[in-house]
């Protein structure tokens, strides 16, 4: 029940693991707090001093499965290094609309360039190694901010679904490659019910791989949460907060064990999307 960050990241795969457990905290976090699947869907971990629920499947909740599958799916696109971002939405679904309420917005990067390249920190300079250290503060202060933000939020309507979109890195990405539990859908803009906030909650980065996790929530939500621990994103387009900005030449740099989720799941798109009601 015990996960520790490791003494070292001197590999791309343990660095790739540390990836995997982070989204999958944040995810089982983002979940639990905001109330979409009951207590029985989750186990309980320990992230060094952090307590933490882990989704898992659960029989009696076929929701909760179906997440474990997606992020599976998640895992082998980071595996593959196809995946430019994790777009976990609550949704309205009307007879001909579909309107955003929340939006998680997991960014990664990847690098051929070995163990000296900091993708992140502007009081370093660019060659200056990525330490554990270093790695482990920000995933910490990460999953606080997570946790504070869900607790402040005001509550989810009754009647939204969860949906996931994978956006993929169009020059490594084959054509037909469908990962598990996705098939290929359309990008296209949503509208967002209410104003929208956009937060930086903040990157995680390590010698191989960038985690930038932003959140897009109705404002009102945001009247009882402490916004002085958040730093608020700088980007505004409240029809279409699931476009991935290909133009950013920030965000175009490319950056065996099984992460923490309690239960595998054996299973058996360019933009690729299943939504799940």
């Amino acid at each position: 029940s015990a996960v520790v960050f490791p003494n070292k990241i001197t590999t791309e795969q343990q660095s790739l693991t540390l990836v995997k457990r982070l989204l999958a905290v944040a995810v089982s976090c983002i979940t639990y707090l905001r109330g979409i699947f009951p207590e029985s869907a989750y186990g309980t971990r320990y992230l060094d001093d952090l307590c933490v629920k882990i989704l898992r499947e659960d029989k009696n909740c076929p929701g909760s499965t179906q997440l474990v599958k997606w992020m599976l799916g998640c895992y082998d696109a980071l595996q593959k290094k196809y995946v430019i971002a994790v777009c976990l939405t609550t949704l309205i679904i009307a007879v001909c609309l579909q309107t955003i309420t929340e939006c998680y917005h997991f960014k990664f990067k990847y690098t051929h360039n070995g163990p000296l390249l900091n993708f992140s920190s502007k009081s370093k300079g660019s060659d200056s190694p990525i330490t554990c250290a270093d790695t482990k503060k920000a995933s910490i202060l990460l999953i606080r901010k997570i946790y504070v933000l869900m607790q402040n939020l005001g509550p989810l309507p009754n009647d939204v679904c969860l949906t996931m979109k994978l956006f993929y890195y169009d020059e490594v990405t084959p054509p037909d490659y469908q990962p598990p539990g996705f098939k290929e859908g359309e990008c296209e803009g949503m509208i967002f019910e209410g104003e929208p906030m956009h937060l930086n909650m903040g990157e995680v980065p390590t010698p191989f791989h960038m985690l930038k996790v932003k959140v897009t929530t109705d404002k009102q939500r945001m009247e009882n949460a402490d916004e002085s621990i958040l730093k608020p994103g700088d980007t505004d387009q409240p029809l279409q907060v699931l476009r991935v900005d290909r133009d950013d030449p920030e965000e175009n740099q490319h950056m065996d064990e099984d992460p923490v989720l309690d239960n595998k799941v054996e299973d058996g798109n360019r933009v690729n999307t299943l939504e799940a009601q």
